[in-house]
C-alpha cells in the first residue's frame, strides 16, 4: 500500500481532500489527476501540482492511467459512467476503480452492462462543506467521516480489503453496504429531509401575507431546521432524478406518518401525540454526534447576554482574542429559550468547545444543545 499508484478524474473537494490525505497517510504514494480540459489548463490541478498534492497531470488516460492502482472518479454520476467506458480497455487487471457519488443504483447498473464487476468498488465519503473546489479541499474534512463501500458481488476479497484499509488509513470510517440499501439509506437520512426542508420553506412563502410576519418571524429553531434547503438547487435536481425509487418509497412513508398525525389531531388523540413526541426525542437525543454522518454538521453556542449596548461585541473580542474564528452571529426568540438568546456558529467542533471554555471562564451561561 505504500507505494500506490493513484489517479484522480474530477479533483474538486472530495477528490482534492482524499488525494492530500493519501500524501499525508501513505509513503512514496504517486498520485496522476486527469485534466479533461485538454485544450487549457486546469487551475485546480496546477495548484495541486505546485503544493505537491499530485505527482503529475495528464491529458492521455489511455497512456498515463494504465498503471494505476486505484481510480477515483469525482465527476457527476453521468460523467462517472462515460469514463468508465473509456477506461475499461486502458486499465490493468488488478487495478480497482471507485466513485465518491452519493447515488450507487445506477452506476453500478453500468458496471454490470460494462461488464466491470471485478474491477469496481462503489464509494460515497460522507464528507463535505458548504465550500467547494480543490482550493477548499483538506484532509481534515475527511476525518472520522462515515466511508461507505458498496462492492460488487463479483469483487474479489483482497481489492475490498485494500480499499478498506486505504479509507481506515486516511482518517475515515469504512463501512460496507450493498448498493441498493445505500440508496435507500441515504434517501431516509438525507435526501428525503431536503425535499421536507424545502417543502416547509416553501409552505410558509405559500402562507405568509403581504406584510410577510412568517419571514419576520422564521429566525431560531424555523431557520434551523429548514437550513439544508439553502443547498444547490441543480445538485438536488440531480439527485432527485438519479435516487429517484428510494426516495418516492421514503416519502410515501413520510406522507403516512403525516397522516397518522393529521388523524390524531382530528381525534384529539392524547395518547398517539404523546407516544409520537417521546418516541421521537428518545431516538433524536442517542443519535451519535462524533461522527460526521450525511448531513453537514452545524457547531453552535446558545448563550444569555446582558441587555446593553456593546454586549455582542464584547463576547466577539472574548473569541477574537482567542483566535476563535465565528461564522455566524445573532439574536434569536424562540419558545426553547425562556429569553433572547445569542446564538454563535462556528467553522468546527474544535472552535465551538473552545469558545465554550472561554465563554464560561467569563461566567456567561451557555446553552449546549444535542
Amino acid at each position: 500500500m505504500e507505494d500506490v499508484t493513484a489517479g484522480f478524474i474530477g479533483f474538486g473537494l472530495i477528490g482534492g481532500s482524499i488525494a492530500r490525505a493519501m500524501k499525508l497517510r501513505f509513503d512514496n504514494t504517486n498520485i496522476i489527476a486527469f485534466n479533461y480540459y485538454k485544450d487549457r489548463t486546469n487551475t485546480s490541478l496546477e495548484m495541486a501540482l505546485e503544493d505537491g498534492t499530485i505527482d503529475c497531470i495528464s491529458t492521455d488516460l489511455a497512456k498515463d492511467f494504465r498503471q494505476c492502482d486505484i481510480i477515483f472518479l469525482c465527476c457527476p454520476v453521468l460523467t462517472n459512467i462515460q469514463y468508465l467506458k473509456e477506461l475499461k480497455n486502458i486499465i490493468k487487471p488488478t487495478c480497482i476503480i471507485t466513485d465518491v457519488g452519493s447515488v450507487k443504483g445506477n452506476i453500478h447498473e453500468a458496471v454490470h452492462e460494462l461488464n466491470m464487476d471485478m474491477q469496481f468498488i462503489g464509494g460515497h465519503p460522507m464528507a463535505g462543506s458548504e465550500k467547494t473546489g480543490y482550493a477548499n479541499s483538506s484532509a481534515i474534512i475527511l476525518e472520522n467521516a462515515y466511508y461507505i463501500l458498496t462492492p460488487t458481488k463479483q469483487m474479489e476479497k483482497n481489492k475490498i480489503d485494500f480499499l478498506y484499509n486505504l479509507v481506515k488509513r486516511i482518517g475515515s470510517i469504512p463501512l460496507i453496504m450493498d448498493a441498493n440499501e445505500h440508496d435507500d439509506v441515504v434517501a431516509a437520512i438525507s435526501h428525503v429531509p431536503h425535499l421536507i426542508a424545502s417543502s416547509l420553506v416553501t409552505m410558509v412563502k405559500e402562507s405568509d401575507d403581504p406584510d410577510e410576519k412568517m419571514r419576520l418571524l422564521a429566525a431560531g429553531g424555523f431557520k434551523d431546521i429548514t437550513r439544508i434547503a439553502s443547498s444547490s438547487p441543480i445538485m438536488w435536481q440531480n439527485i432527485c432524478l438519479t435516487n429517484t425509487s428510494s426516495i418516492s418509497k421514503f416519502l410515501q412513508r413520510y406522507i403516512s406518518t403525516l397522516t397518522n398525525i393529521n388523524n390524531a389531531l382530528s381525534n384529539s388523540d392524547e395518547t398517539y401525540l404523546y407516544d409520537f413526541f417521546d418516541s421521537a426525542r428518545e431516538f433524536r437525543d442517542n443519535i451519535p454526534s462524533k461522527k460526521v454522518g450525511m448531513l453537514k454538521q452545524v457547531y453552535e453556542v446558545y448563550l444569555d447576554i446582558i441587555d446593553e449596548a456593546g454586549a455582542i461585541a464584547t463576547i466577539a473580542t472574548i473569541l477574537a482574542s482567542n483566535n476563535i474564528s465565528i461564522k455566524n452571529i445573532g439574536i434569536i426568540h424562540n419558545r426553547e429559550f425562556e429569553e433572547g438568546v445569542l446564538r454563535i456558529e462556528f467553522y468546527d467542533e474544535k472552535a465551538s468547545i473552545q469558545a465554550i471554555t472561554v465563554l464560561k471562564k467569563y461566567r456567561y451561561t451557555i446553552y449546549e444543545r444535542k
